[in-house]
């Protein structure tokens, strides 16, 4: 979600990413290739209760990253977090496939695919986190589902009907609210980062629709690797440049933990349990519980960073939520991008 998202939720084009993702992130994408395994009821249950402290973890990035960027430039905090969370993906692609390969034929699309979904989405959301409050950059990232479905039913992806298309005016409704519940529709930094944290949600949704095709063809993690690699080449130099400015060496104890919590908890470990659970579950029920993760990340801003928290702020988060639910009762069943709605982005 910081997001975004990195991050950002378990696209399995990005299972393994949460763009945060890590972010924020990210849906079931491609995780919806992959049906529940056969397990035993206390396997599924302890799949659950992790899924639903990764949620936690998910909710508690956005008030991690703004705490942090408080502190360290956004991008450059992207770059270090982003930096563990490709090399936990790569050690966990060499474990489970064996080796660490190129997707051959489809290379330069998952390069693409990666630079947008994760490095445009995680430069622009940190520096839009600048300026809005936590809890509203939670709520906005929460829009990814909306922008997929409008995405995918544009490009033929995905077929329109009047429920989707329902959802998504309810939800960009709260969306209105929302922004106006903060420093309201005035050309200020707050707009703007309003703004910016969309247009980092449009970029996830991107990701998602274009990448479904390539999941036909390669393992969820192998795509979701190369795309976190592409990103974070992508994010390096402006990254580099921050921190060049950076005296790294007077960091507090709490920063480096937000580091490592971010690129770890948020992401690497955190995605590494989300695909065993959409393995184990079914994507579906996985993804069923991100639909908390706004709603406790607008708690605990409230709790650690004082962000109050206000009552059309509130109303404005159901209705984006109440959107998508909306939009995923009017997704097709089977369809491999309807399965993605619903995913957010860390």
């Amino acid at each position: 979600m910081g997001a975004g998202a990195t991050g950002a939720g378990a696209d399995a084009l990005g299972a393994g990413a949460g763009a945060d993702a890590l972010g924020a992130g990210a849906g079931a994408l491609g995780a919806g290739a992959l049906g529940a395994t056969a397990s035993t009821a206390s396997d599924r249950r302890v799949a659950e209760l992790s899924v639903l402290l990764i949620m936690v973890f998910w909710a508690g990035n956005f008030i991690v990253v703004k705490g942090a960027i408080g502190v360290l430039p956004p991008v450059g905090f992207t770059f270090l977090r982003y930096i563990i969370a490709a090399s936990t993906l790569v050690a966990l692609l060499r474990w489970r496939e064996g080796a660490i390969r190129l997707p051959r034929g489809d290379t330069l699309k998952i390069a693409l695919l990666g630079l947008i979904g994760f490095g445009c989405y995680q430069i622009l959301w940190p520096v839009a986190l600048q300026t809005i409050p936590a809890g509203d950059s939670a709520l906005l990232i929460a829009t990814t589902p909306v922008m997929t479905a409008l995405l995918a039913m544009a490009t033929g992806a995905d077929t329109p009907n009047a429920v989707k298309l329902i959802g998504a005016f309810v939800s960009f409704a709260g969306v209105a609210l929302v922004i106006a519940a903060g420093q309201g529709l005035v050309l200020g930094a707050s707009l703007v980062g309003d703004l910016l944290t969309l247009l980092a949600a449009a970029c996830w949704a991107t990701y998602t629709v274009f990448g479904a095709k390539i999941l036909r063809r390669h393992s969820p993690l192998v795509t979701t690797t190369w795309a976190v690699l592409a990103g974070t080449l992508l994010i390096a130099p402006i990254g580099i440049a921050q921190l060049a400015s950076t005296d790294l060496t007077a960091l507090a104890p709490v920063i480096i933990l937000a580091v490592i919590y971010s690129g770890t908890l948020s992401a690497g470990i955190a995605n590494v349990v989300i695909f065993h659970a959409v393995k184990m579950l079914g994507p579906t029920r996985v993804t069923a519980f991100q639909f908390l993760v706004p709603a406790l990340a607008v708690l605990l801003a409230a709790i650690f960073l004082g962000e109050p928290i206000r009552p059309v702020q509130l109303v404005g988060g159901a209705i984006i939520l109440l959107g998508v639910v909306l939009l995923r009762r009017g997704s097709l069943p089977g369809s491999r991008v309807g399965r993605a709605i619903g995913g957010l982005a860390r």
